[in-house]
């Protein structure tokens, strides 16, 4: 799941991004509306963590960018104003949700996570294929019962090849939804998380190898 972060606050917008890291969203940052919408015109994401009063161009306006876009990417905006007519200013422009300055970050992510969700099609609060069960709240993996502790990225391959249901993913899909926009796409990073995920699942194998189309999970 990607997130972009404009915040010009740039330790507040650091201190965020690293935060959802952790929970393995993959996250961009920036730091004022014009590189918003300049990395909103490359990249897909499924939620904008958005400062209202942004330099340079106004977050309203970058708010406005994201819905005539007609992708499915929701927008939390972040501001200092606690007026209700601000609220309901920011909802009305096309927000999908708010949160008033100082905030603790759990209630962030959390609305985060709820977000996302709306972006995709329902799905089970656990993800389950060849005995492998991944908690996406608990941020746990078990495969037959057994716990497999894995990294973040671990996490958000398998998390990826799970929703897949079988289907093949491509490598260029993995590193765009589980790494930020400054992964190289020739380096070799997804092979070695592939090859590590593996190794903590165990016998039998299950992620396949499709040559030239990317990996599933038989």
């Amino acid at each position: 799941m990607r997130v972009l972060v404009v915040e010009d606050e740039r330790l507040l917008a650091d201190a965020i991004a690293e935060w959802l890291r952790r929970e393995a969203f993959a996250v961009d940052v920036v730091y004022d509306g014009n590189a918003a919408l300049e990395r909103l015109g490359v990249n897909g994401y499924d939620v904008v963590v958005l400062d209202r009063d942004l330099p340079v161009v106004h977050g309203d306006d970058v708010c406005r960018a994201v819905v005539d876009s007609d992708r499915e990417t929701r927008v939390l905006m972040l501001t200092a104003a606690t007026a209700v007519r601000e609220r309901v200013a920011g909802l009305a422009i096309g927000a999908d949700d708010y949160l008033t300055k100082p905030f603790a970050f759990i209630e962030l992510s959390a609305r985060v996570h709820a977000l996302t969700r709306r972006t995709r099609p329902a799905a089970p609060p656990r993800l389950t294929r060849a005995g492998i069960v991944l908690d996406p709240g608990r941020l746990e993996v078990t495969r037959d019962g057994r716990p497999v502790p894995l990294s973040r990225k671990e996490f958000g391959v398998l998390a990826e090849l799970l929703r897949a249901d079988g289907a093949v993913v491509s490598a260029e899909e993995l590193l765009e939804r589980a790494w930020d926009e400054h992964i190289d796409p020739l380096t070799n990073v997804l092979r070695v998380t592939v090859m590590k995920l593996r190794r903590k699942l165990g016998e039998p194998p299950v992620i396949e190898t499709v040559p030239g189309a990317g990996y599933r999970i038989r």
